[in-house]
């Protein structure tokens, strides 16, 4: 019986040895190589370790980092990559939260690891996948490993702005991958894309399944990002069949028309999740890609990637918000009204809430905030039933369809009128001349501000919206962006755009 990660690997490895798992423009690994390299650092790490500890990493998305995070599995510990563009001031945040005494990097950047203020132990990942494999080690420590025991650790944003370190562990994976790998006919046959960070959760469903079937996985660099010829050839020279990425990075391609310059014919399936698919981009996508099966994917990390899909089955028009979907297997939705009671007419309105086994295991030394986010199912007094409270308001349209509206953090009180700031967003995106956009409301002034990129002015703006919104939802004042600024999630960074209007009033001012 497959309870561990770690055996869905090898039994992956001595299927198809010799394919290629992972790799990235300089490197690749076939599995019979990643098992290997993995056994090494792991028989290193393991002399070094506690099992069920948490090992940091410091290095770019590579081949290499794959073959480390097995390896701090073979360990019998659980991974959390650190993110090269944080400042050092949150990089040592994570390292406290951890109390890690090791972390792994690579020659390129132990420098810049050294001048965070870690003061434990630098491991050289090149050093560690040359080590010799201790087979009676690895052995040891694979027979005291449980599928609860933690896999790895993905850092969000908190509100108190204490970085949360989202435990999810073997158990979580298992329960979630064969069910995502099988309702999208993902097989040995595919190549996935990887375009999210490793310390972003969307990764985790490259990483792993590419493992679960034998599908081979192409890291996309980060800095294709913003050169699109690049990103595009990357694609159709590596034949990608499935993306499954995150919203600003599809909205990148249609804004910068890359698909004009070369379609992947290869590809099969785009997934996106992260934030809510403007519709206007999902159009130039389809337009290009007619033939390409369209998938909404929700869910925050803390129920392992995501818990509901909607395949896009019909068109939309561009004001518009696209379903959410229905529940993964094994994943139970309720939505919760006010009082906790249960929503279930159309037009209604509930917080989302999760159950089952990919429910993450909480927050890493953060018993507080795990106390109020997994929580007992207010609906069965019965027996214990873990629920966690994902503070996202979601609506259920006439089709019965569940249809994301905003953050519980973004519902305002404005002219009297409770507005969620995402029903304007959904209106601002389809005006023709903006292309994407964002509310936020100051409380201080009790006016809504939008940031849009695009040609659009505040006239051409206004003028639209009051065909489709009331008075008192328009925003009262707009800002131009060249484009929107993103956070580590690859999602837009509310706090930047905030900075730069103040900024900009400053300047006035001065």
């Amino acid at each position: 019986m497959k309870y561990l990660i770690l055996d869905v690997l090898e039994e992956t490895a001595s299927r198809l040895p010799h394919k290629t798992a992972f790799a990235d423009p300089c490197t690749a690994l076939t599995f019979s190589q990643l098992v290997q390299r993995a056994r090494a650092v792991g028989s290193e790490l393991a002399t070094r370790v506690h099992p069920r500890s948490v090992i940091g990493f410091y290095m770019d998305k590579s081949t290499a980092a794959i073959a480390g995070f097995l390896g701090a599995v073979y360990a019998g510990c659980a991974y959390a990559q650190l993110n090269l563009r944080h400042p050092a001031m949150r990089i040592r945040a994570i390292l406290q939260t951890l109390e890690t005494s090791v972390v792994v990097t690579d020659s390129a950047h132990a420098k810049a690891l050294e001048e965070t203020g870690f003061d434990g132990e630098i491991l050289l990942i090149e050093s560690l996948m040359e080590a010799p494999v201790q087979d009676d080690l690895l052995l040891r420590v694979r027979r005291g490993m449980i599928d609860a025991d933690p896999l790895y650790v993905n850092f969000t944003s908190g509100s108190t702005g204490t970085p949360k370190g989202v435990v999810v562990c073997h158990r979580n994976v298992m329960d979630f991958i064969p069910c995502f790998t099988e309702l999208f006919a993902i097989t040995e046959q595919d190549t996935l894309a990887n375009q999210a960070p490793f310390d972003f959760d969307v990764s985790v469903k490259d990483i792993y399944s590419g493992l679960f079937t034998g599908a081979t996985v192409q890291i996309v660099p980060t800095a294709y990002f913003t050169q699109p010829t690049k990103l595009m050839d990357f694609l159709c020279d590596r034949q990608v069949t499935v993306m499954v990425w995150a919203v600003s990075a599809l909205c990148f391609l249609t804004t910068m028309n890359a698909l004009a310059y070369r379609t992947p014919t290869t590809l099969r399936a785009i997934l996106f999740s992260g934030e809510v698919m403007p519709v206007k981009h999902l159009h130039k996508l389809q337009t290009y890609l007619p033939n390409v099966q369209y998938v909404n994917l929700y869910g925050p990390t803390e129920i392992t990637c995501n818990c509901t899909y909607y395949i896009v089955d019909r068109e939309f028009a561009e004001n518009e918000a696209l379903p959410i979907g229905i529940p993964f297997p094994n994943e139970r939705i309720v939505l919760l009204g006010e009082g906790d009671r249960e929503v279930t007419q159309p037009g209604e309105m509930g917080e989302l809430c999760v159950s089952g086994t990919s429910v993450a295991l909480g927050y890493y030394r953060d018993g507080a905030r795990t106390a109020l986010s997994f929580v007992q199912n207010p609906l069965n007094t019965a027996y214990r039933e873990p629920l966690y409270r994902t503070g996202d308001l979601v609506r259920l349209n006439e089709r019965g369809e569940m249809v994301y509206v905003s953050r519980k953090d973004f519902q305002i009180k404005h002219m009297g009128h409770r507005i969620e700031l995402g029903e304007i967003e959904t209106q601002l995106s389809a005006v023709p001349g903006v292309e994407r956009a964002l509310c936020v409301y100051l409380h201080e002034k009790g006016k809504i501000l939008a940031f849009t990129t695009g040609p659009a002015d505040k006239h051409a703006i206004t003028t639209a919206l009051r065909e489709t919104l009331p008075d008192y939802m328009i925003p009262n004042l707009f800002m131009q962006v060249e484009e929107m600024p993103l956070n580590k999630n690859g999602k837009i960074d509310r706090n930047a755009l905030l900075e730069r209007y103040n900024h900009r009033k400053e300047v006035r001012h001065g």
